[in-house]
Formats: structure tokens, C-alpha cells, sequence
């Protein structure tokens, strides 16, 4: 999988590994692909301690750091605004619906000392204030890519990543933000297709990810968006990706923090159980469907609010849902959710991270004998 992608990335695989869990980023690094950690709810302190036991792990090998530079957000104006300025913008009405939805479903309250940990606006750092000390930590460190997860990195970032010899990557939903992407001058282009975990478009990666090569090449583009096997790779790269960036597939790895609740409802779910919701981050992202999603999807709900309102809204909640769902028959059991792709129909036993990465590159290399194969009997040789 010698790609001109795999050739800039230092890989003997071109497939991507995105996931909060630092296990998983070095059991992907170590097996051959590239590692990227979600860092968006870290703290500087937590980045520091998870870097440096990545680095300890890797032994010198790639891998790379995750975040969310948004362009459009509350108080983007003003360089982001903080926790208290943003708690007034909050409508009563949402606060409301909220804490209806928790005593309904009779979800216990958090002790004081846990609900201070989750005081922070969401546990999302979307603004320069709050990603700003995230980039220090990264950059004092070996990382060799920073991928956008939304929206065109600022000039800055893609400017002090250039002069540390750190590659840029951004992932697009259309081919409209792939070519602001290619002109904002990032090194690589993730076209996420709708199937996608997370934030995610309306386009089907069938359709996008054949647009976004052919508007911003010779930019290499990853496909991402409904890729865990091999044959989902091979098809990617028969569209033209360079390689792969996979999320959903790394959530029921047996190196995953995914709750006991969360994996076994994506053990269990099927292709259709997922759906894209503002819910939680206050944009379009994919998730397991639930009763949480469910409640914001009636037609009394408030409209979900903007990030990172949205998120400073419902982390209290989650947190509460979280820290009480693992009690079977409850209604924080019912409520939990968490992103994920439609992949997640696929992801039916643990597996370890590695192997799930060698899975792929064997079934990848059939496909690629079968075609060969096809080939050879068209031309007669």
C-alpha cells in the first residue's frame, strides 16, 4: 500500500486511526498504520501525560493529534468567550427541556465533586483560547500530523505546523469545503462521507470522495465515512483515495475506553441504528440512536443550540447519563449514546486494534488479486 499518501506519512499502511483512546493510537502506529489522537475534550495537562506515553509506546513511529478549529462558533468573533459569558446565553427553555428529559427518565444526579470536573463549556476546546494551549503541548512534542476535524485550520496553525515539519490534514463533507481546504494550503484532504461517526455531511462517500479528488488533486485525499474492511478500502482506493481514515471501527477494539453500556449496544446495533444529530455538539454528527436523540427529535424540542452552546448545555446531563447507565433497565441505559458510523452494523466482536488493521490489509490484497486476476482474463495474458 505504497501510496503517495503512505510515502508522506513515513506508514507501511495508509490507514488512518482516529480515536480519543491512546491505546488504540499506538496499537494502530504499531502495526503499521497511523495513529491519530482526538484531543478536542483534553486538557493541557492530559495531553502532556497522553502524548508522552504514546511516544513511549511508538518508539519513534507516527502517529498524530485531532482537533476542532471551527470558523463558526459562539463568540467567535471575540477570539471564543468563556465559560460563565456563554452560561448566560443559554435559553431558560433549554434548560429546561434538559432537566426534564433527566427526571423522566430518573437519571441520579452527580456528587458536587463531579460535577465540577464537568463544569468545563462541554468538555470541548473549539476557540484559539482553547485549543491554543492543546497546539503548545502538541507541538513541544514528536507529533508528525494535526488533522482539522472541522473546518480549514487557521493560517497560524497551518504556518507553525509548516515550519515544524508537521503535516496539516482537514476533513471535508463536500467537494466545496475540500477546495477551501486545498486553498487554505493543507497537505491532505479527508472527504468524510454522511456514513461516517461524528461530524459528517449529507453526501454518501460513493459520490463524494470521487468529486473531492478530482477538484483539489494532486492534494492526496483520504477516504473516510463507512470504511472498516478491506474490500471498503479497496473501494476506496479504486475512487482514487491515497488512503483511509477510519474512526467507528476502533470503538469495540479490545484497547477502546468505550463504556461496557456504549459497546454493548454497538455490538448489537445494525447499519440503520445510527443517526446524525446536533444533540450534543450543537452540529450534524452521526450517533448510536437513542431515547436522547429520540427526545430532541420531537416536535416540541427546542432547536438544538450552536457549539459550543450546545455542548455547555448537555455535558451536566451526559455526565449523569454516563456515570449511571451501566445499571441494566434504566433509563440512563436507554438515554446513552455516542457517535458512531454505519459502519457500527460491521462491528459485531471485539477485536484487538492490530488485528483489526492486518483484517484489512489482508482482505485489501484479495481484492487486489481478484482483480488482478479479472484483469488478466480480459486482456488474455
Amino acid at each position: 500500500m505504497r501510496t503517495p499518501a503512505a510515502e508522506m506519512l513515513d506508514v507501511e499502511y495508509p490507514i488512518l486511526a482516529f480515536s480519543h483512546c491512546r491505546d488504540v493510537v499506538a496499537a494502530v502506529t504499531n502495526a503499521g498504520g497511523f495513529g491519530v489522537l482526538g484531543a478536542v475534550a483534553h486538557t493541557p495537562e492530559q495531553l502532556e501525560i497522553d502524548l508522552t506515553w504514546i511516544e513511549n509506546e511508538v518508539c519513534g513511529r507516527p502517529y498524530g493529534l485531532d482537533l476542532l478549529l471551527p470558523q463558526k462558533y459562539e463568540g467567535a468573533d471575540q477570539g471564543g468567550l468563556d465559560r460563565d459569558a456563554l452560561r448566560q446565553l443559554l435559553p431558560a427553555e433549554h434548560q429546561a427541556f434538559v432537566d426534564d428529559i433527566l427526571a423522566r427518565y430518573q437519571v441520579p444526579d452527580l456528587d458536587p465533586s463531579r460535577r465540577e470536573a464537568v463544569s468545563g463549556i462541554g468538555g470541548m476546546s473549539v476557540s484559539p483560547k482553547g485549543y491554543g494551549p492543546l497546539l503548545d503541548v502538541a507541538f513541544a512534542h514528536d507529533i508528525s500530523l494535526i488533522a482539522s476535524a472541522l473546518g480549514s485550520p487557521p493560517v497560524s496553525v497551518i504556518d507553525r505546523a509548516r515550519k515544524a515539519g508537521i503535516l496539516v490534514a482537514a476533513l471535508a463533507g463536500t467537494k466545496e469545503h475540500a477546495v477551501r481546504h486545498k486553498d487554505a494550503g493543507v497537505d491532505l484532504i479527508i472527504a468524510q462521507g454522511t456514513e461516517g461517526g461524528g461530524h459528517t455531511g449529507e453526501v454518501a462517500t460513493m459520490v463524494l470522495l470521487p468529486e473531492v479528488v478530482d477538484a483539489v488533486s494532486p492534494t492526496p485525499v483520504l477516504a473516510a465515512g463507512g470504511i472498516g474492511r478491506g474490500r471498503q478500502v479497496a473501494a476506496a482506493m479504486a475512487l482514487g483515495a491515497q488512503g483511509v481514515w477510519c474512526g467507528s471501527v476502533w470503538l469495540t477494539t479490545e484497547e477502546a475506553e468505550t463504556s461496557d453500556t456504549i459497546k454493548a449496544k454497538y455490538l448489537a446495533a445494525g447499519s440503520t441504528d445510527t443517526v446524525r444529530s446536533r444533540s450534543i455538539t450543537g452540529k450534524p454528527a452521526r450517533m448510536l440512536r437513542t431515547k436522547w436523540t429520540e427526545e430532541w427529535e420531537r416536535d416540541d424540542a427546542p432547536g438544538p443550540l450552536g457549539m459550543p452552546l450546545q455542548p455547555l448545555l448537555v455535558s451536566e446531563a451526559q455526565a449523569r447519563i454516563n456515570r449511571s447507565a451501566n445499571t441494566a433497565g434504566s433509563g440512563a441505559e436507554e438515554l446513552a449514546t455516542y457517535f458512531v458510523g454505519q459502519v457500527v452494523g460491521q462491528m459485531n466482536r471485539p477485536k484487538k486494534a492490530g488485528q483489526v488493521v492486518q483484517d484489512m490489509v489482508t482482505e485489501y490484497a484479495d481484492v487486489l488479486t481478484r482483480f488482478a486476476d479479472e484483469a488478466s482474463a480480459l486482456t488474455g495474458d
